[in-house]
């Protein structure tokens, strides 16, 4: 019979996600016998280290013993496996989440006191009627403006999810605002809070549409239920801190218009700052129009690709909403084309799966995707349409397109038709080698969030050109 391993003999180990691993040896008696490791607040173990059970061991020690209290919030508090199991902008962003959740609950409970007192809680000569009244106009006009901003932007929401998502704060301030001074002008009060409340529920679809696209951008182990799960648990402990706090500074304030309204003010340049910064910590790997537009400038004019953490301190906040080049893709073609001869301009030397129609003077592209186009044609054809609009501006260009530039401002291309069947060709070579280069940074070109309709058409494709 073999004997009995050596005490201090290392038999096996175990570790809880990324944390450091700890080894187990066979004690004397011929018990498992577990190192003790350092614990971090936001892992809450599923084992302790063990002592031999038996009389005297401690065996029957309650699993959890040794972790510090703290150790448990991590379980209740942040998706298992964190920090491996969420991107890595997942515990700035939730901080400055958190930050903005309390202003917003703070400056919640201002508004909601001065909605009560001009519904006229407390005025022993309000109508019950009236109030109801003016709280049904209020909801109804809430209800019809969710519906119609939901079928206006909705398939947008994805494409710029941060722009959105800091929109949507912003006026949810403003809605509060028009709350607090409600009161003030008691002939307007039904108008005004039917107002907030209409750029409230707009608030309520955008806010939670971009929530949503952000969970998918933050779960990395398909657990984007738990990742919803405990942001929903982290926004009710912040709502419910925020309560506690509005119970102790809704008093002092009470009478005073002034002072709330101070308070209030506040409130809401914390509110707007820490959104700022919770949107800025975001790094998004796929690519949008702002994204791709700065990716591909800084890649024609030094020939380098921005990695995704660059490109995304870099994109636009407050001014993504209106680039200066009108990108449409998935346009019908009855739109572009109403003779056979224009057809065949479209078509004419080139075999890509989408037809591409640049307006210089209106700084218009406009494309039709083919019924094969997939996620790449559709990275192809933003960048062609990008490529077009970079002929129009200042800046390096390579030598090709420094060429067609000279044409396209001296004015020699009216319809441009004659430089978008040459920058077919450049993007034969330039693509491939944007492509792989924005794979190698870290993009996801897999899958993109641009703004695509849903039209798509089939036509006959150009004959190729003979090489002699």
């Amino acid at each position: 019979m073999a004997d009995a391993a050596p005490v201090h003999a290392s038999l096996c180990s175990e570790q809880f996600g990324s944390g450091a691993a700890r080894g187990c040896r066979v004690a004397e008696d011929g018990s498992l016998q577990w190192e003790a490791t350092g614990w971090r607040w936001w892992r809450l173990p599923r084992t302790t280290p063990a002592t031999p059970p038996g009389p005297g061991g401690g065996g029957d020690q309650a699993p959890g013993a040794a972790a510090p209290p703290l150790a448990g919030l991590g379980a209740v508090f942040l998706p298992q496996g964190f920090p491996d199991s969420v991107s890595a902008d997942y515990l700035p962003y939730q901080l400055w989440d958190s930050v903005q959740a309390f202003a917003s609950s703070l400056s919640g409970s201002l508004a909601t006191q001065a909605v009560l007192l001009g519904l006229g809680v407390g005025n022993a000569k309000a109508s019950v009627s009236a109030a109801t009244a003016t709280w049904l106009v209020k909801d109804s006009a809430g209800m019809l403006g969710r519906i119609v901003f939901a079928w206006w932007k909705g398939s947008k929401l994805d494409c710029n999810a941060k722009q959105w998502r800091l929109f949507a704060d912003i006026l949810n301030d403003v809605a509060m605002f028009l709350e607090i001074m409600a009161p003030i002008y008691p002939i307007c009060f039904t108008m005004t809070v039917s107002t907030s409340n209409l750029a409230k529920c707009i608030v309520s679809v955008a806010g939670g549409a971009t929530r949503a696209a952000l969970t998918v951008h933050q779960a990395r182990r398909n657990n984007m239920a738990d990742v919803s799960a405990k942001d929903s648990s982290q926004e009710t402990l912040v709502n419910l801190a925020g309560l506690l706090v509005s119970l102790l500074m809704l008093p002092l304030v009470s009478g005073y218009a002034s002072l709330s309204l101070g308070c209030f003010f506040l409130l809401t340049a914390l509110h707007i700052y820490a959104n700022y910064r919770a949107v800025r910590a975001l790094v998004m790997e796929t690519l949008n129009e702002s994204r791709l537009q700065l990716v591909l400038k800084h890649f024609l004019q030094k020939g380098e690709i921005l990695d995704p953490a660059s490109a995304n301190q870099m994109e636009p906040l407050w001014t993504g909403f209106r680039p200066s080049l009108s990108l449409s893709l998935g346009v019908p073609l009855h739109c572009l084309v109403s003779s056979v001869s224009e057809l065949l301009q479209l078509v004419e030397g080139h075999q890509e799966h989408y037809l591409l129609h640049w307006n210089p003077s209106r700084h218009q592209v406009k494309v039709v995707l083919s019924q094969m186009a997939g996620p790449e044609t559709v990275l192809r054809a933003a960048t062609h349409g990008l490529v077009l609009g970079a002929l129009q501006e200042d800046g390096p260009l390579p030598g090709e397109l420094e060429e067609l530039r000279s044409q396209v401002q001296a004015g020699r291309e009216k319809n441009g038709g004659a430089v978008v069947r040459e920058t077919y060709q450049v993007l034969d070579k330039l693509f491939p080698e944007f492509l792989k280069g924005l794979q190698a940074a870290g993009w996801k070109t897999e899958k993109h969030h641009l703004e695509v309709d849903e039209w798509r058409a089939t036509w006959l494709p150009s004959p190729e050109k003979k090489v002699l």
